[in-house]
């Protein structure tokens, strides 16, 4: 085991100790003088140190760190507001089933003499929020602690931890024999196979059988077991947006991402279906149709069972590994006589005609549709892109087809803004040799943007898109949807291309459509960290969501 070659000298550098022998590689943090001892023992240690500006962009580091390998990230605060400052981060990793640790400082508890200045029962204010929150109150339980946080953390669902190590026992002396436990090396149970031949069964008597694919299939084996899936049965499938990329989207049977709520091209598609099969996505992220009872047949495949929603209560479940039960199904249902998709292909035709339109529109500012086709056509097969939230998701969900998972980073589970610039950065630090993209609106970039300086810092490979109109987007379309008249969500902006030079990285500002590819490209090769804002005509928010599908989709 790590370090164990001497006993640990106090708390912290027992609480590393058992971090290293998690594997740990980052802590991404915002010190406080309650963590001085911890920060002693990190700095002999052989995990990374990640300064970060904010509490929030380093909790969306660790959260995105588990997003991306399945392992727990870990992030530091101190207490008080520093640990306040972790609680969007909690709920964005704990909604987005995404494995991440939080550690918070705390005065000591054995006697303090600052009465109750920065005091806060951060152990009650993560409950709601996370899987495990812990006071660590005796430095010889620090081992178990960790061990059972980070299995809790681990565990399907996914989510978030929180441990809190007060300073006296941060600097409390363990008893020598107190030892750190080995992780487990369990594995997820596999579906009885009771459930799933009756899934086969449902399958083979569907006449109209559709896939849909959610965020918990974002994963290599379930990948590859999916695309068995849809080879040998011709089933046509969709994504949800945190699905997207599981199967390549140039697929023959992908019917397109169900990004909007109601009424797109997709819907129609799930409204012609008489049986879904829902791999690995729950009513966490927002769901892209709504049962009805006497209504069409959903099995639910996922690591555990569905919550039960008013409008989420499938007919069978399939619990367990999800690649396991996919490959299962691909094995034995085939290709079925009775099935017949040319409905659901009609779908397919009229979304891929649509999505085409408007894409190499020269006009200034530059609408949607072109950024999504420029953006596309700079971006290697393997790139990444992490989006922030406001309107342009939607168009990006829509639009942009993903080769591979985990090629799209997103969030339609909290829906924060703030985390695409944090998300980007850690995708670059993971995959340096890969082409990394943060896309942002000004409003959610703006609201972690000192971030900036911890990538130049970092000497990361970068680009942040900044998508311009100077509002809060999505909020405005969403008032002249309701109609309401356009109030109270307009501001103005920093000069972007200054703004990004003072932290010693590159601004561009795109003052022309025809100059968008090419300052992409441009900055894409040129290493560093990159700032192109781009600004953007919404009018096509009203033509195409509000007028053009509702009346494109009923000709179907």
């Amino acid at each position: 085991m790590a370090n164990e070659q001497h006993p640990a000298r106090n708390g912290a550098e027992l609480f590393i100790r058992a971090l290293e022998n998690e594997g740990v590689k980052y802590i991404f943090a915002v010190p406080g003088e309650e963590n001085l001892a911890f920060l002693e023992a990190l700095r002999t240690s052989s995990i990374q140190l990640v300064l970060n500006r904010h509490e929030q962009a380093a909790g969306f580091m660790a959260a995105t760190y588990g997003r991306l390998t399945g392992r727990v990230g870990v992030c530091l605060s101190t207490l008080g507001p520093g640990a306040t400052n972790l609680v969007t981060a909690a709920a964005y990793a704990q909604l987005g089933g995404m494995p991440m640790m939080m550690i918070s400082g705390q005065k000591p508890i054995k006697s303090s003499k600052q009465g109750l200045f920065q005091i806060l029962d951060v152990v009650d204010l993560m409950r709601p929020l996370t899987k495990y929150t812990r006071q660590i109150s005796n430095a010889n339980t620090i081992p178990a602690k960790v061990r059972e946080a980070f299995r809790l953390a681990s565990e399907e669902r996914p989510g978030a931890v929180h441990l809190e190590l007060p300073e006296d026992i941060a600097a409390e002396k363990p008893e020598s024999d107190t030892h750190i436990f080995k992780p487990s090396d369990a594995r997820r149970p596999t579906a009885s196979q009771k459930s799933l031949e009756m899934a086969c069964d449902m399958l083979r008597e569907a006449r109209y059988p559709v896939i849909m694919i959610g965020a918990g299939a974002n994963r290599k084996r379930v990948s590859e077991a999916l695309l068995h899936l849809v080879n040998v049965t011709s089933i046509p499938f969709f994504t949800t947006q945190m699905g997207k990329g599981v199967i390549d989207e140039r697929h023959p049977h992908y019917l397109g991402n169900a990004a909007l709520s109601a009424g797109d091209f997709v819907h129609c598609a799930i409204d012609r279906a008489d049986l879904v099969i829902n791999v690995g996505h729950d009513v966490v992220e927002k769901p892209p149709f709504f049962m009805t009872p006497g209504g069409k047949k959903v099995i639910h495949v996922n690591f555990s069972a569905a919550d039960v929603d008013p409008v989420y209560f499938p007919q069978h479940e399939v619990v367990g590994d999800i690649a396991n039960s996919v490959e299962y199904m691909a094995e034995n249902c085939g290709q079925c006589s009775n099935h017949d998709f040319t409905r659901l292909m009609e779908v397919k035709q009229a979304v891929d005609s649509h999505l085409q339109e408007r894409a190499e529109d020269p006009r200034f500012p530059v609408i949607p549709q072109r950024i999504v086709h420029d953006v596309r056509q700079v971006m290697p097969e393997d790139g990444i892109i992490a989006l922030d939230n406001g309107m342009y998701k939607l168009w990006f969900a829509r639009n942009y087809p993903a080769y591979d998972n985990n090629t799209v980073l997103l969030d339609n589970a909290l829906a924060s803004m703030g985390a695409g610039l944090p998300s980007g950065m850690m995708a670059s630090m993971l995959y340096p040799d890969l082409k990394v993209m943060a896309i942002c609106g000004d409003g959610g970039f703006m609201m972690n943007s000192q971030e900036l300086e911890t990538a130049v810092r970092l000497e990361l490979n970068l680009v942040v898109l900044i998508i311009s109109d100077g509002a809060y987007g999505m909020i405005k379309w969403k008032q002249g949807q309701e109609g309401y008249t356009d109030f109270g969500l307009d501001y103005r902006n920093p000069d972007f291309v200054t703004y990004a030079q003072s932290y010693g990285a590159h601004g561009h500002r795109i003052n022309r459509t025809e100059e968008l590819r090419p300052t992409l490209e441009s900055a894409l090769a040129g290493g560093g960290v990159h700032l192109v804002e781009v600004p953007v005509d919404y009018s096509e928010n009203r033509r195409v969501f509000d007028e053009e599908l509702a009346e494109m989709t009923c000709r179907l």
